[in-house]
């Protein structure tokens, strides 16, 4: 499970601009998605050794009557209790406030590594004249620009060394993890229960009754499978109770952790615009995913109706179009039984290896067939693939332009390869590496 780090402070002081730089520039298949990147307040960050999800928070003022300051000190507030390692950036051209010595007192009884960055820190002289900031007594502070990125890296280097370290479990070795998300009352507790036989999870029409993830392992046909009912992620705006603000997180925990997942939708609402949020994080996270149209029982249905919602469903989520489908009724349990042979089925295309000779071969004839537009005027080269690694499936492409490589021509491989190998169900990611003849 990947680590959290909570990125806290007052406003103003450059929080989402290391936000932005911790994240780095990156191509991501649903950077096009209304609200996946731009609108939300955290990110799975991967550009470092150790994988680690980022959130950040408003500005956080210890003291205030301001409604909007409140709710956002209240969110800083639940983000240091779901992290494992907390940034506490302060301005250092605007000197120690009292503000910051406020949250840096309360910072002090947690406990967790929390490391205290000086921010907007763009030259040595600079770094004289931060006196002011050792009055808060703490060991280490570390000076930062995050729009230069400078010091950046060397925060990192402890960061990831603070890091909780990874228990290995013999007991979950060999075993399909299965993660169920969706917005509050699409139905998922129903589902975790149709599947399990028994009621392990409390089902009730209240959206949010499931407040933390609960995992169940059981076994079916001989094989072990760890099932993880997840919280259901919210539009931020609809937020109201306390313990449900950072559900979206323990969502994004369940999938960090899961192999494939679930992503249920209400047939009887439609595709929404969360819904479609949820499947973004989902493919971001590089899982295997199943898309389950759950109370299908009860729309009125005619002989087009799974036709036109499957279109629908491909036309809203076009970054999805390798899911499989299934319509079910967790309530009847309708067509439930179907969803764990599609789990096999795409966790065996997740796991997939390609030999390097078959690949090739259908990664010859693709660039052939279709050659990549110049690049600055540049013919871009393909020299040869190899896979890289599995869950989800990764290859190595060697080029001679690997900065100038079009999303669009990423889709296209990733598609022909989907016609060559099957791959259903899971992402494809490719690595354009640099090789010059």
């Amino acid at each position: 499970m990947r680590p959290i780090v909570a990125i806290v402070g007052r406003p103003n002081v450059g929080k989402s601009t290391l936000f932005n730089r911790l994240v780095g520039r990156r191509k991501a298949i649903v950077d096009d998605m209304p609200g996946v990147t731009r609108d939300r307040n955290y990110a799975q960050v991967d550009r470092f050794d150790v994988p680690f999800t980022l959130i950040d928070t408003g500005g956080f003022e210890p003291v205030s009557d301001d409604r909007m300051l409140q709710q956002m000190r209240e969110q800083s507030r639940l983000a240091m209790e779901e992290a494992d390692v907390i940034l506490f950036i302060m301005d250092a051209r605007q000197g120690l406030t009292a503000a910051d010595r406020e949250v840096a007192e309360m910072l002090r009884r947690v406990d967790k590594p929390v490391f205290f960055a000086l921010n907007k820190v763009e030259s040595e002289k600079q770094e004289t004249e931060l006196g002011d900031f050792y009055a808060l007594g703490v060991d280490n502070l570390y000076a930062i620009s995050a729009e230069h990125n400078r010091g950046v890296d060397d925060l990192m280097d402890e960061v990831l060394a603070s890091f909780p370290r990874k228990e290995d479990s013999e007991e979950d070795e060999g075993v399909t993890r299965i993660a169920v998300v969706g917005r509050p009352n699409v139905g998922k507790s129903s589902l975790v229960n149709r599947l399990l036989g028994f009621e392990r999870v409390v089902a009730n029409p209240v959206p949010g009754t499931t407040r933390d993830s609960v995992d169940t392992y059981f076994t079916c046909n001989k094989k072990r499978y760890q099932l993880i009912d997840t919280a259901g992620i919210r539009r931020k705006g609809r937020i109201s109770l306390k313990v449900e603000k950072y559900s979206a997180v323990d969502a994004l925990r369940s999938l960090d952790r899961a192999d494939v997942a679930l992503i249920v939708i209400d047939a009887e609402e439609g595709i929404t615009e969360q819904d479609v949020r949820i499947a973004g994080y989902a493919c971001e996270a590089g899982r295997a995913c199943i898309l389950v149209v759950n109370k299908w029982d009860l729309v009125k249905k005619d002989n087009s109706s799974t036709g036109k919602f499957i279109e629908n469903l491909r036309i809203e989520l076009k970054y999805l179009s390798y899911a499989p489908i299934v319509f079910v009724s967790a309530l009847t349990g309708q067509r439930t039984g179907k969803i764990m042979q599609m789990v096999d089925e795409v966790m065996e295309d997740y796991t997939k290896r390609i030999t390097t000779s078959d690949l090739n071969r259908i990664f010859t004839e693709a660039v052939t067939s279709h050659h990549h537009p110049l690049h600055q005027g540049r013919r871009v080269k393909f020299y040869y693939a190899t896979q890289v690694g599995t869950k989800p499936p990764k290859f190595a492409v060697f080029t001679n332009s690997p900065e100038g490589i079009q999303e669009s021509y990423e889709r296209y491989l990733a598609n022909r390869f989907r016609e060559a190998f099957g791959f259903s169900g899971t992402p494809i990611r490719f690595l354009f590496r640099g090789r010059e003849r």
